[in-house]
């Protein structure tokens, strides 16, 4: 009998032990498979992150682009500001040239006609006037007259030139002048020494000195004057005009002022 409980009692305990040892193999199983669980949400939390971090960086991209954007917009909206300006400006320029051009035809009209008469004027100036250079002055005249029929100068040129003329014609008002020519005294020919004091005075005098006179404006010639007054004062008139000698006083034959007709 006792060896039959004791079997019983061995076959027992190698059946708790079987049953122990089954229900640790259960419990290992499912740890492992709450192992696996936890490792694969904690994979996919790791992935979730990857992607927040991801998509905050591309956001913090995305702020940083609009910030951009902004400040170039408020950049453009100044400019623009600034070129409508401009434009308006360039559109009264626009309308002040348009205004300009027309005129311009009208004045390129008036023009001509305003140089020949200011050239009649001048040429009857000249003859008018004491012959100082007078050949030159009215080769001048005649040069710019030739030249108005020219296509190559411009309307703006040729008055440009008549107003150098008529500046030229002033200058001679303000200079002490002396040149050489062949004039005309009491129906002779003879070759003297020119000497111009501005418009006041216009005389002339041999080389020898023998002979010495002015331009006479009330009878419209050339008339001899004392030698023993002027013949010195010319003289020395006409080395002051060529820088051979200083500036000093002259007395000078002037013509009495006329009434104007």
């Amino acid at each position: 009998m006792k060896k039959q409980r004791m079997k019983a009692v061995a076959l027992s305990t190698v059946i708790s032990a079987g049953a122990l040892l089954a229900g640790a193999a259960q419990a290992d199983q499912n740890l492992n498979g709450i192992l696996s669980v936890g490792q694969t949400k904690v994979d996919a939390a790791r992935a979730s992150q990857v992607r927040i971090n991801k998509l905050q960086d591309q956001t913090a991209d995305l702020i940083s682009q609009f910030k951009t954007v902004n400040k170039q917009i408020d950049g453009l909206r100044v400019y623009n500001k600034q070129m409508e300006k401009q434009l308006s400006a360039q559109r009264a320029a626009l309308t002040e040239l348009d205004d300009a051009i027309s005129n311009v035809t009208v004045i390129q009209r008036e023009v001509p006609p305003l140089i020949i008469r200011m050239l009649d004027a001048m040429e009857q100036f000249v003859e008018l006037d004491a012959p100082y250079k007078k050949e030159l002055r009215l080769e001048r005249i005649a040069n710019q007259r030739a030249n108005l029929d020219s296509a190559k100068v411009t309307v703006a040129e040729k008055f440009r030139q008549v107003i150098e003329l008529y500046n030229i014609e002033a200058e001679y008002a303000r200079k002490v002048d002396t040149y050489t020519d062949s004039i005309n005294v009491d129906g002779q020919d003879i070759d003297v020494s020119i000497l111009a004091i501005g418009r006041v005075s216009l005389m002339f005098q041999t080389a020898d000195m023998s002979v010495t006179g002015a331009w006479d404006r009330s009878l419209n010639k050339w008339v001899v004057l004392p030698a023993d007054e002027y013949a010195a004062t010319v003289h020395n008139g006409v080395r002051m005009a060529q820088k051979k000698a200083s500036n000093g006083i002259l007395a000078l034959p002037v013509s009495a002022p006329e009434a104007a007709q």
